[in-house]
């Protein structure tokens, strides 16, 4: 017996009638306006979806479940040794609200190592593309191809009930979950070390202690894998890629369309490409210096000469948050242990030491604190992974756990097809007239 699922499944029938009582009793109370910036601009700011996985709180970062990233890192359970927590863990934590025991972390790492297997045709795709293609492009294709084996797309077929809709959907998410880390490696050695033979999953650990070991990494990329993962694993349902995986899934389209749909957004320059560009930015700049380790006077000196010529200082600042982001300081904890010496991790330690100054004295940006993507690319290229188009597809997989999770639950309260309202400029220009003319 799934254990984690009946607990989901008593979840869900307590918060089914909270959903119920708002759409029938308060469903016509406003709770937002919006401004011809917000429609012209993307939507940016409009309170219009709801989602109880994730919350990006402007001063304490993203919050899982109502718990700070600190707390998460904190209150989950570790493998033996390991300094970062089981990803299996932060996955239960995601569908159910409750920080899980050991116990209950081994039943999620059963799961998961049951459903692991890869079909043979799978791999066949895989080595069917040119050796030129992008890891997203196969990474997404590989996920399409696993749709045959859809569980929730059989049982809809056979007409289940509505209600029942989660339940299926439950099963294709940790098949599909399970199996992200053995398509992610594989891809990485097709591209990245031809000739190679890949390495077999071993059964024996766990989720990113298996991804470390078919990475071909030691100690301690294992660890290195849970923190990328559990950072990367869900930002509420605005951003590009959870939006997405939402809006695919909102037409009761399965978890593999939709996650294959999330990882297409997740490709785009605009969102999941940002750590390789600070990467890019860095080793620049470390070229333009001959190698060497500026002095703070002389980083200041090239910030301020980068700001004036018009430019920004790659992974700085944020949309919402007005602090550090949390997932920027666990990562240089980490990297203050295991990258105090690395040269480029100087670098990132001295314009955090300088940039936010700068900024500030410059007076443009709303946030002058470093965001997850000044440090997240540094730690892999540390680590032997040099490949930067390989970078979106960890950060696929850690948002892959969290995104799946989002869809469980808007299959079990029933959430409807997405289906905003649209204006012509013309229609826009109107209201505004009337608007001003008040």
């Amino acid at each position: 017996m799934d254990l984690l699922k009946e607990k989901l499944r008593k979840k869900i029938e307590e918060w089914r009638p909270r959903t119920e009582r708002l759409m029938h009793e308060f469903g016509d109370v406003v709770i937002d306006k919006v401004t011809v910036s917000q429609v012209l601009g993307g939507m940016r700011g409009i309170k219009s979806l709801v989602t109880d996985i994730s919350y990006l709180d402007p001063n304490e970062g993203i919050r899982y479940r109502g718990y700070t990233l600190p707390e998460v890192f904190e209150k989950l359970p570790k493998p033996k040794g390991a300094e970062m927590p089981y990803v299996e863990g932060l996955f239960y934590l995601l569908l159910t609200g409750d920080i899980p025991n050991d116990e209950e972390v081994g039943e999620v790492i059963d799961e998961f190592r049951k459903r692991r297997i890869l079909p043979r045709y799978v791999y066949e795709v895989i080595d069917a593309f040119p050796c030129c293609s992008h890891p997203m492009v196969i990474f997404s294709s590989a996920i399409m191809t696993l749709e045959r084996e859809s569980f929730f797309n059989k049982k809809y077929q056979a007409g289940i009930a509505k209600s029942d809709y989660w339940d299926s959907t439950y099963e294709d998410t940790l098949n599909l979950l399970a199996k992200l880390p053995e398509i992610a490696s594989y891809i990485y050695h097709k591209l990245y070390r031809e000739g190679q033979k890949r390495i077999q999953s071993n059964p024996d650990l766990d989720y990113g202690a298996n991804f470390a070991h078919m990475m071909g990494k030691t100690k301690p990329y294992d660890d290195v894998s849970r923190l990328h993962f559990i950072i990367h694993a869900d930002h509420e349902s605005g951003n590009v890629s959870a939006h997405t995986g939402h809006l695919v899934a909102s037409s009761l389209s399965d978890v593999y369309y939709s996650i294959s749909a999330m990882i297409n957004g997740l490709a785009g320059p605009l969102h999941g490409l940002a750590n390789q560009e600070v990467l890019r930015w860095l080793q620049d700049l470390m070229d333009k210096m001959g190698g060497d380790i500026p002095t703070e006077d002389e980083m200041k000196q090239y910030v301020w000469q980068t700001l004036n010529s018009g430019q920004v200082i790659p992974g700085y600042g944020h949309a919402v948050l007005r602090k550090t982001d949390p997932r920027y300081t666990v990562q240089r904890e980490f990297s203050l242990k295991y990258l105090k010496d690395d040269p480029l991790f100087k670098y990132v330690d001295l314009l955090y030491k300088v940039v936010p100054d700068i900024l500030r004295e410059q007076g443009k940006a709303k946030n002058p604190w470093p965001n997850v993507d000044a440090q997240s690319g540094i730690i892999q290229w540390h680590f032997g992974v040099t490949e930067y188009d390989f970078y979106t597809v960890l950060f696929g997989i850690g948002r892959s756990i969290g995104i799946c999770a989002n869809i469980i639950w808007d299959r079990a309260l029933g959430y409807p097809l997405e289906r905003p309202k649209s204006l012509t400029t013309d229609m826009l220009e109107e209201m505004v007239k009337k608007a001003t003319a008040k």
